[in-house]
């Protein structure tokens, strides 16, 4: 008889331990140490029920995906939602035009009576339109390209 009651106290202080597991906030601020010991900037979870729910936004997938590794990794978090949003990749900023070297370049081409022809340059590389004799076309373009550029966008067209 003795066993039994020590048997039936055993299980029930088993399942009463069991059942005191760690609360939510217990569980998010250990979830929170975790994601920052672990080196992971920009993403905090909340836990509700023991599900860790991840919001912010990290710099890349990898930062997302160390998150929601190191979020399972606490004890006591049964699954993890991953709401966290990646940041968005910076745009190009349009290079700016060279004066200087469209300067000469135009002023090249009249002189070699290239006059209908129309000059941008950015970052180097040139972007001729217009329209110019037959006759001067191949000395436009010789023009241009002695003149120190890394590339050409040839629009220019022959006229008659």
């Amino acid at each position: 008889m003795k066993i039994k009651i020590l048997t039936f106290i055993s299980i029930a202080a088993m399942l009463f331990l069991a059942a005191c597991g760690k609360s939510d906030a217990d569980l998010t601020k250990a979830v929170n140490d975790k994601l920052k010991a672990d080196g992971v900037v920009g993403i905090t979870a909340t836990v509700k029920d023991g599900i860790a729910t991840l919001t912010g936004e990290a710099a890349d997938q990898t930062v997302k995906a160390k998150a929601e590794a190191s979020a399972k990794a606490v004890d006591g978090v049964k699954s993890v939602v991953n709401s966290a949003t990646l940041k968005p990749l910076p745009t190009a900023t349009p290079a700016a035009a060279d004066p200087a070297l469209t300067g000469k370049i135009t002023e090249n081409l009249k002189k070699a009576g290239c006059t209908g022809a129309s000059v941008t340059v950015v970052n180097g590389k040139v972007t001729v339109t217009g329209e110019v004799p037959a006759t001067k076309y191949a000395e436009c373009i010789q023009t241009i390209q002695q003149s120190g550029i890394t590339g050409i966008d040839n629009q220019l067209k022959k006229g008659s």
